[in-house]
């Protein structure tokens, strides 16, 4: 059980991020403790794609934003480059990501891909090479909602899962307190039928780093079920079925199989999810959905259906401006606006869900403070 399994990072020595003295260990595992949520009331906050609502997503300053921030976890999306190293983009194409687009010198690799059965034109990430990609400059990726993060268009490169990490381990030693990885595999049947699997390079990496390990703060998540029975025989850490809204996993599409993300959330499909998974990473509706005008309804039976079957509940994406907001919660008709999140969260939070995805991961941490403190 996920919950069961971070207790366990909250009390081990903290062999691979470490702390400098016995003191400074202590104090990391009971800070551990309190920021995992397990143990207490205070739900698990992962920085979703970094501290994405301050900084272009993935990069090492919205990760490294998003830790000084508060957040137990650092979630990097990993895409794969033509020379099988694993980097963290939102999707395979970097067109919308980085500036490549610019560059006259990868003119000729912008091509159309057919990208879990829709055709997407742009370039995409298996076709550079590591070297190659460390030359572009990520941009952010929805300047119309985000025009604040466009002043740091062209100041980052596009990380590895390596720097990742690296950094996890930094920030961990330099806070006191152990900060989380929790990658998500992209697309991986796409991957897999270019030849270019996701998963032997993860499961090499989580070891040659020591992460891969009960007790290694690092969750892995991902939206196709194939990949994840794969992994649960490879990987001794947490894993997380991604849900969402509507539609199925790719990998059943590609297969034949009939069935979609519903069927995973009955009773019975969450009972399958719980032999090969520990946790259930659902879109926000399918906690509470929304009417037709977009305001919340009444809360589905998710959260609890998830717990009886074993499986913690980390729903996503929590975002601060108005575009993204329940009806209820917009302060007006401007989408780039902030609303009041904290009335979300608070709502959200009160289905008794085990943390969340938060692209402001401080407005995240003070809420569920709040809600943990009775505030």
């Amino acid at each position: 059980m996920l919950r069961q399994r971070l207790a366990l990072v909250a009390l081990s020595a903290l062999a691979v991020f470490g702390t400098t003295s016995v003191a400074s260990t202590a104090q990391a595992a009971s800070d551990g403790a309190v920021r995992a949520g397990k143990g207490q009331d205070e739900p698990v906050v992962v920085a979703h794609r970094g501290a994405s609502g301050y900084r272009p997503e993935h990069t090492l300053a919205a990760y490294e934003l998003g830790a000084r921030m508060g957040a137990d976890f650092i979630e990097p999306d990993l895409v794969i480059t033509k020379d099988g190293v694993l980097v963290a983009r939102h999707e395979p194409e970097i067109g919308g990501t980085t500036d490549v687009a610019e560059r006259p010198e990868f003119a000729d690799r912008k091509t159309t891909k057919v990208l879990d059965g829709t055709p997407v034109t742009g370039w995409f990430a298996e076709d550079f090479t590591l070297a190659e990609l460390k030359t572009l400059r990520a941009k952010e990726r929805i300047p119309d909602l985000r025009p604040n993060n466009t002043i740091y268009d062209g100041r980052f490169e596009v990380p590895t899962l390596q720097e990742v990490i690296d950094l996890a381990k930094r920030l961990s030693r330099e806070l006191g307190r152990e900060i989380g990885v929790y990658p998500e595999t992209k697309h991986p049947t796409y991957f897999q039928q270019a030849g270019l699997p996701l998963e032997p390079p993860l499961v090499r990496t989580l070891e040659r780093n020591g992460l891969n390990r009960k007790s290694a703060k690092v969750i892995v998540q991902s939206f196709e079920v194939a990949n994840l029975k794969q992994l649960s025989k490879q990987l001794r850490v947490p894993l997380v079925q991604l849900v969402d809204s509507s539609g199925a996993p790719y990998d059943f599409v590609a297969s034949g199989d009939p069935r979609t993300y519903d069927d995973l959330l009955t009773p019975k499909g969450l009972r399958e999810v719980a032999t090969y998974a520990d946790g259930l990473g659902p879109a926000k509706d399918r906690v509470i959905p929304r009417d037709e005008n977009g305001y919340l309804l009444e809360p589905t039976t998710l959260v609890g259906d998830a717990h009886r079957a074993g499986l913690t509940v980390h729903p996503f994406t929590f975002r601060a401006e108005n575009n993204f907001l329940p009806a209820d919660f917009r302060s007006s008709d401007n989408p780039a606006e902030w609303g009041d999140i904290f009335a979300e969260y608070k709502a959200f939070l009160a289905t008794g869900i085990d943390g969340l995805f938060a692209d402001h991961p401080d407005i995240a941490v003070e809420a569920a403070r709040a809600v943990s403190s009775g505030r």
